[in-house]
Parts: C-alpha cells; structure tokens; sequence
C-alpha cells in the first residue's frame, strides 16, 4: 500500500510561501540565525535582537488598557473547578497565594501573602505560614487565617469539581490557626513539593464563596476521612459544594491587583473578560511584592479565529497578541508593523502531543502505538508547518530540566518500521477492502478511528490531517473531527474520544510532579489522564518519587519514568515550540524573564496613552 508521498506538508508550503519575496527571505535568514544561536528568550526589533531587560522606563505610571487576544472564553472563572489555560490566564491576576516564586534564577520562593518561607517541622510534616499585616480583598474586607483554612476546606471538599486540585493536597490531613496571624498545616506523610502546593494555593474569601457558612464547623480532618458523611454537617458539606460549583462560575472575589468590575457589563460569552485595576489595592508601594499592575483594564478579546484575531492586531484593536508561526514568518516584517510592534519569542511552557484513548482496543497494544509514533513526520511538521520554531521532544519533561531525560533515542519517522510494528500485532487487511483488520475480543475490527482538535487552532489541525493523510497510505481509515472548545474539553474528560492532539503545560521553575497525568488512579473521577494509561512500575515511581527528598534520586526516578513512556507511547510526544508575542511598543518597563514577561509591570507613558 505504500506509495511516493506527496504530503500536506509539501503542500502547505508551497502555498503558504507562494509569492514570498528575495527581500523578506533575507530577513528571514536572519532571525532563523539568531533563533538557532539562542535558546533562551530573544526579543527581535526588526531582525535585530533587542534588549531583554528594559532600561531607563522612568517611574511608572497608571492609565491607558491593555488588549490581549485570547482564543476562546474560558472554561469558567471558578478558581477552584476551573483547569484550562484560558481561565488561568485570568485569574492569576485577580486571585493570590501565600508564596511567590522570583522571576530570575533560581526562582527562590518568597512571601506574597506570608511573611515569607514557611517554618517547616524537622519530620517534614508541619508547615506554619505567617500571613502579613495588610491584605485585603477587592470589597475592602480583611484576608485573615481564617481565609486561608477555609480555602484548603473547599479543596478537600470532594464533592467540589476539583480533582485536579486535590491531588497536590493529598497528603494534608489538617490544617489551623495557631497564634499570631499564623496557619499549620499539618500532613500525613512528607511530599517533597509541599512548599510549592501550600504557597501557591489561591486563598479564598470565605465571605464571599460561603456566606451561609456552611463549611464553618467542618474540620479538614472529616474530610480528609470521609466521616464528615455520617457526622451532622453532611447537608451542609453537600449544599456548600453545590453552590460553589454552580454559583460561582461568573462571579468571583480575589486579593489581587485586578477583579472583575461588573460581570454582567465585563464577561461576555464569545466577546471578553474585562479585569479592572483595582486602586485600593493592598499591596501597592510595597516593594517586597511584585509590581502591582499599572493598566486601568486588562482586556482579554476572545477571538477563535486566528486570521481575524492578526487583522485586529494589524488595525491597532489589539495590543498583544501571539503570532501563529507563519505570520511570524510572513507578515510581521514591514516597515509599518515592526514601526508599530516589538516580537518576544520564547520556548512555550509545555508540549503538544497526540494523545491515544489506551482504553479503546485498537489502541491497547503498545506496537500499534509506536507504529503510529513512527507514521507522524515530527520533524517534517516542525520545519513545515512551524518554520522551525520548535523542538522535537520524546517525553513530557521540560527540556531545560535537570529530569529530562537526553539518552532517549528518537522513534523517528519511519513508515518501514511502522509497516512490520503493525504486521507484529497482528494487523492485516483480511478481506482486502484497503483498510487494517484485526479480530479482537472474539470480534473483527477495522483499523478506523476518529481524532479530536479543537477549533480554532490550526496548527493542531494542520497535525492531525498530516497524519490523516499519511495513514491512508497504509489501511488506516482516520477521521478528523474539529469542535468548539468547550464541547472539545467534555468530550476530552469525559474519556469520549479515540485519538486526540493537545497540549500540556509545564514550568521550567519546579521540578515536575506528573501524578494527575499518569497514575492509573486519575484516569477516574475526573482525573487528567485521559487517556487511560495503566503501568504498575509508573505507579509505584509517582508513588515513591512524591515522598523522596533527594533531588538526585527524584532525577533518577524521572528518567525511568520517561524511559517506561518511550516504550508504552501512550502518547506521541511531538513537540515543545518556540512562542512569538508581538506587543505594542506603548508599553515601557518591558522585561522578559527565563520564565516569559509578567505583565503587571508594563505600563504607557502618559505621552503615549491611547484610552483615557
């Protein structure tokens, strides 16, 4: 069945760079030079490289928006049952946590709503948190312990839709407050992450999420072991997660630099979410905190159309926004853009990855996997469809990680080897109808199955009809199925899928703790391994690796981990892509950390204020 292959690849660029001229090319292989020599953050002024830290932006100034392009309406704005990029992005503005992590290596936590680092027990389970003198919610009402005890309560509620949540907690078993202004909490068993997971835990106002009081007399501890079901707050414990799931979709309160002004006037399904400054801020002038935000509205315009979104860029309707790799190739080099505009590109935070249902039985043989691993032309794509902008990886491990693991070979593209993976499992085409067959569990199955992509980002669907159009060489009927995004995270969840392309993100300042993805307990209950993956070995690693407190050894154990998925490929891991954001050059005190640009800190000058 194998023929010469004319791939979309091929044809993608030929009619994408049709028309490109001599000129632009020049440019081109300039910044491709610079984006080879630096594998950190280049910020590009034309196709030279630019200043990664401002200087001289003067004293900072309030006033003017910001508009940002987002893709689509976040899932919703609960900081707690929330999960996907979009409402992240959001909330990290208006929500706090005890702990931030510093910008620049090597991202020391300090305190945010704490003093600073918690005391922490000699036997790793007690860690005491002392809060400041001073924060204060967007409604002017104190934050207290008491926030802060009710906050780690709605988590361990598990009747709030926030598993994701709740396995970085697993091992808190109490949590109380002790004298002067103080929180314990108080753990099982040690986790080497503890102090990232409790610092970083979004405080709540109880006063707000419950104003009934409803979780006032639960302990933690009842609801750690489950007898808070036969004590006398079940009604309550139930009625409160009821509430929280559905009430507080839309609506929300946080201790942050920005909320929410009016959510009927600011949130607008398919149009945007509108963050307002929030003047009594607690935390402005306090220079141990990170700059506090100086644009009067952060406007996120939601946009799931990528062309129309760069048109928006281009007509000045959009501040900041990021470029699809072909308009950074193609459209973002005039005269008038780059007079307009500076480019900051990065290594993106995460992967994307194809990810095969382990539960459906064409998809249980570790072969067949492979096989299709070997069928998807990664580096064809990289260079095709991203014009370089990304790095092939073989693992979910953040490359500049000491855990990646670098020994791993590359299951390359190579349909020979795909052709005798498939002959070994036992797929043939029995009744020469041009598609793979196979009898399994006493039935014949054809080889056919169906991939998601959400709609609106093209590059994932640009990988998924790559690979439709490669199968079909070989007897392998795929189907691509595009849907908006909200009923794309359903089906996704809800484990209704064969095939799908996604992206996972990861942070290059923590060392990785991918229990939520792949221990076999998570593909239940709402777990994020969605693919229904099950090694006992990887178990038994997650397991051991959250209680180890040598970095050495947990660097060990991670590689192993990566070694066991090389093999299993339940996923095939394709790439960790360079990001291109263009924003106005309005905007001062301009900084790119390893990490990428906190904007809080960006501001206009009064002289180049657009929106007054």
């Amino acid at each position: 069945m194998m023929r010469t292959k004319l791939s979309l690849l091929a044809l993608g660029v030929a009619i994408g760079v049709s028309g490109y001229a001599a000129a632009e090319e020049t440019a081109w292989e300039s910044v491709q030079k610079i984006l080879i020599e630096t594998k950190d953050i280049v910020v590009l002024d034309g196709t030279e490289k630019a200043a990664l830290r401002s200087e001289d932006a003067g004293d900072p100034e309030f006033g003017d928006w910001m508009v940002r392009h987002m893709m689509s309406d976040p899932e919703n704005l609960n900081p707690f049952t929330s999960s996907d990029n979009g409402a992240s992005t959001v909330l990290r503005y208006v929500f706090e946590s005890l702990l931030r992590a510093e910008d620049e290596l090597p991202y020391d936590l300090v305190g945010r709503l704490a003093v600073g680092y918690p005391q922490i027990s000699e036997d790793k389970l007690s860690y005491t948190f002392e809060l400041r003198e001073g924060p204060r919610f967007a409604d002017g009402k104190p934050l207290t312990a008491d926030d802060v005890v009710f906050s780690m309560k709605v988590i361990k509620n598990p009747q709030v839709l926030a598993p994701h949540l709740r396995n970085y907690y697993a091992t808190v078993i109490d949590v109380r407050m002790t004298e002067g202004n103080k929180v314990t909490f108080t753990c099982a068993e040690p986790y080497f992450r503890n102090d990232v997971s409790l610092g970083f835990m979004e405080i709540l106002p109880r006063h707000f999420y419950d104003p009934e009081g409803l979780m006032d007399q639960v302990e933690v501890a009842s609801l750690v072991d489950g007898s808070w079901e036969e004590g006398p707050n079940q009604e309550q414990v139930e009625r409160f997660a009821e509430q929280f799931n559905q009430n507080f979709n839309r609506a929300l309160l946080g201790s942050g630099p920005y909320m929410i002004a009016d959510v009927e006037r600011d949130v607008v399904t398919g149009q945007k979410v509108v963050l307002s400054r929030n003047p009594d801020y607690w935390g402005l002038g306090n220079e141990e905190l990170a700059d506090p935000g100086y644009v009067d509205k952060m406007i996120f315009k939601i946009i799931n159309n990528t062309d129309a979104a760069f048109i928006e860029l281009t007509n000045g309707n959009i501040d900041y926004h990021s470029l699809r790799p072909l308009e950074f190739r193609e459209k973002s080099w005039s005269e008038d853009f780059i007079r307009r505009f500076l480019k900051g590109v990065k290594y993106g935070d995460g992967y994307m990855y194809i990810g095969w249902n382990n539960a459906k039985p064409i998809f249980r043989d570790k072969r067949v996997r492979q096989a299709l691993t070997h069928l998807t032309d990664r580096e064809g794509m990289i260079e095709n469809l991203l014009f370089g902008l990304a790095e092939s990886i073989e693992g979910p491990i953040n490359k500049f990680r000491p855990e990646y693991n670098h020994d791993l070979q590359p299951l390359g593209y190579d349909p020979d080897r795909a052709l005798d993976l498939l002959d070994e499992a036992g797929w043939t085409d029995s009744d020469n109808d041009g598609i793979l067959d196979k009898v399994i569990d006493g039935e014949q199955v054809d080889f056919r199955f169906e991939i998601l992509v959400n709609s609106g980002n093209q590059i994932r669907k640009d990988v998924a009809l790559t690979l439709q159009y490669e199968l079909q060489d070989i007897g392998i009927d795929c189907q691509v199925r595009e849907l908006d995004w909200s009923i794309f995270l359903q089906k996704v969840r809800g484990k209704e899928f064969d095939a799908v392309v996604l992206g996972w993100v990861t942070s290059p300042k923590f060392a990785p703790d991918s229990y939520q993805i792949w221990h076999s307990s998570q593909a239940e209950n709402n777990g994020s391994n969605y693919i229904s993956f099950n090694s006992e070995e990887l178990d038994g690693i997650l397991d051991a690796y959250r209680l180890e407190f040598d970095a050495q050894k947990r660097i060990a154990m991670y590689q192993r981990l990566q070694q066991i998925l090389h093999e299993e490929q339940p996923y095939t891991f394709l790439w960790k892509s360079r990001t291109a954001q263009a924003y106005s050059r309005r905007f001062a005190n301009v900084n790119w950390y390893p990490a990428g640009p906190q904007l809080q800190e960006w501001f206009v000058d009064d002289d180049n204020q657009f929106y007054q």
